[in-house]
Protein backbone atom coordinates (compact mmCIF):
# COMPACT_ATOMS: atom_id res chain seq x y z
CA UNK A 1 0.00 0.00 0.00
CA UNK A 2 1.47 3.37 -0.97
CA UNK A 3 2.26 6.01 1.65
CA UNK A 4 2.55 9.06 -0.59
CA UNK A 5 -0.65 10.95 -1.38
CA UNK A 6 -0.09 11.04 -5.16
CA UNK A 7 0.70 7.31 -5.19
CA UNK A 8 -2.54 6.58 -3.33
CA UNK A 9 -4.49 8.58 -5.91
CA UNK A 10 -2.68 6.81 -8.74
CA UNK A 11 -3.62 3.46 -7.20
CA UNK A 12 -7.30 4.48 -7.02
CA UNK A 13 -7.18 5.61 -10.66
CA UNK A 14 -5.51 2.39 -11.77
CA UNK A 15 -8.15 0.28 -10.05
CA UNK A 16 -10.98 2.27 -11.67
CA UNK A 17 -9.34 2.07 -15.10
CA UNK A 18 -8.72 -1.67 -14.73
CA UNK A 19 -12.39 -2.26 -13.89
CA UNK A 20 -13.54 -0.18 -16.87
CA UNK A 21 -11.14 -1.95 -19.24
CA UNK A 22 -12.13 -5.38 -17.92
CA UNK A 23 -15.79 -4.62 -18.55
CA UNK A 24 -15.06 -3.27 -22.02
CA UNK A 25 -12.91 -6.28 -22.96
CA UNK A 26 -15.64 -8.65 -21.84
CA UNK A 27 -18.25 -6.75 -23.87
CA UNK A 28 -16.07 -6.88 -27.00
CA UNK A 29 -15.36 -10.60 -26.57
CA UNK A 30 -19.05 -11.36 -26.24
CA UNK A 31 -19.86 -9.42 -29.41
CA UNK A 32 -17.18 -11.34 -31.31
CA UNK A 33 -18.43 -14.67 -29.95
CA UNK A 34 -21.95 -13.80 -31.11
CA UNK A 35 -20.65 -13.32 -34.66
CA UNK A 36 -18.81 -16.64 -34.57
CA UNK A 37 -21.92 -18.38 -33.25
CA UNK A 38 -24.08 -16.89 -36.02
CA UNK A 39 -21.54 -18.02 -38.62
CA UNK A 40 -21.61 -21.51 -37.09
CA UNK A 41 -25.39 -21.57 -37.43
CA UNK A 42 -24.99 -20.38 -41.08
CA UNK A 43 -27.32 -17.45 -40.42
CA UNK A 44 -25.90 -14.92 -42.90
CA UNK A 45 -28.23 -11.98 -42.22
CA UNK A 46 -27.81 -12.24 -38.47
CA UNK A 47 -24.04 -12.70 -38.81
CA UNK A 48 -23.68 -9.55 -40.92
CA UNK A 49 -25.64 -7.38 -38.49
CA UNK A 50 -23.73 -8.79 -35.53
CA UNK A 51 -20.48 -8.21 -37.43
CA UNK A 52 -21.33 -4.53 -37.92
CA UNK A 53 -22.04 -4.20 -34.21
CA UNK A 54 -18.81 -6.01 -33.32
CA UNK A 55 -16.75 -3.76 -35.61
CA UNK A 56 -18.21 -0.66 -33.98
CA UNK A 57 -17.44 -1.94 -30.48
CA UNK A 58 -13.94 -3.05 -31.52
CA UNK A 59 -13.15 0.36 -33.00
CA UNK A 60 -14.37 2.10 -29.86
CA UNK A 61 -12.25 -0.17 -27.65
CA UNK A 62 -9.25 0.42 -29.90
CA UNK A 63 -9.62 4.17 -29.74
CA UNK A 64 -9.78 4.01 -25.92
CA UNK A 65 -6.65 1.82 -25.99
CA UNK A 66 -8.38 -1.14 -24.33
CA UNK A 67 -6.99 -3.23 -27.20
CA UNK A 68 -3.98 -2.46 -29.36
CA UNK A 69 -4.92 -1.10 -32.78
CA UNK A 70 -3.29 -4.06 -34.56
CA UNK A 71 -5.19 -6.52 -32.36
CA UNK A 72 -8.43 -4.74 -33.30
CA UNK A 73 -7.53 -4.92 -36.99
CA UNK A 74 -6.69 -8.62 -36.66
CA UNK A 75 -9.97 -9.44 -34.93
CA UNK A 76 -12.01 -7.52 -37.52
CA UNK A 77 -10.13 -9.22 -40.34
CA UNK A 78 -10.73 -12.70 -38.96
CA UNK A 79 -14.43 -12.07 -38.41
CA UNK A 80 -14.88 -10.65 -41.92
CA UNK A 81 -12.99 -13.62 -43.35
CA UNK A 82 -15.47 -15.99 -41.68
CA UNK A 83 -18.42 -14.12 -43.16
CA UNK A 84 -16.85 -14.00 -46.64
CA UNK A 85 -16.23 -17.74 -46.49
CA UNK A 86 -19.84 -18.35 -45.48
CA UNK A 87 -21.08 -16.16 -48.39
CA UNK A 88 -18.99 -18.16 -50.85
CA UNK A 89 -20.39 -21.43 -49.53
CA UNK A 90 -23.95 -20.10 -49.90
CA UNK A 91 -23.24 -19.03 -53.50
CA UNK A 92 -21.84 -22.46 -54.39
CA UNK A 93 -24.80 -24.29 -52.93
Amino acid sequence: MPNIKSAKKRLRQNIATRDRNRSSRSFVRNRCKNVVKAVGETNLDNAETLFQQAVKVLDQAGSRKVFHKNAVARKKSRLSKMIRKMKEQKREA
